[in-house]
């Protein structure tokens, strides 16, 4: 079984084997974790993802999906990009956010990725609301984690996320 950590803090600086990007489509940088990855990882990460554009992905990288880059100067091995869905109230998107987790996972496993760090994807610039998605989130990883993936923490960048993952964590009995 997978051992779940949570952290408030910033990912950036998580000693892990793969840090999670809540990239948007292009893949090329923006805002909040994205940007904060880019900004500290390097050029490295850039090139790494305009060579995923110029392959495999020249479209952009599908919502719900999951690829890996170096990691740049981060204290980590690599950085697996997830597009997390926009929350709407008019339709339920909840599966696509749970596959950014599991596809996450899927792609950590096949690196043999051991140690993992996850942000809250989708709950900032995206507009999902906290608390449901620290329920996505932990429901996600205790049920797909497995492989080589022995550690998976989540970094909330504050209180207010740290307290809806710890109040999630409480009534899931992780």
């Amino acid at each position: 079984m997978v051992r779940i950590i949570l952290v408030q803090g910033d990912i950036t600086a998580e000693r892990v084997d793969a840090v999670v990007n809540a990239a948007n489509s292009s893949l090329l940088g923006g805002g909040g974790v994205d940007g904060a990855i880019h900004r500290r990882g390097g050029p490295q990460i850039l090139e790494a993802c305009r060579a995923l554009r110029a392959s495999h992905y020249g479209k952009g990288l599908a919502t719900g999906r999951a690829v890996a880059t170096t990691a740049g100067l981060l204290p980590a091995e690599h950085v697996i990009h997830t597009v997390g869905p926009v929350y709407s109230r008019e339709e339920d998107r909840s599966e696509l956010l749970a596959s950014c987790y599991r596809e996450s996972l899927r792609v950590a496993a096949e690196l043999g990725a051991r140690t993992v760090a996850f942000p809250a994807i989708s709950t900032g610039v995206y507009g999902w609301p906290m608390d449901d998605g620290a329920r996505i989130a932990l429901a996600t990883v205790r049920s797909a984690a497995g492989g080589s993936v022995e550690e998976v923490r989540f970094v909330l960048f504050d209180a207010q996320a740290y307290a809806a993952f710890e109040a999630a964590y409480a009534s899931g009995g992780a």
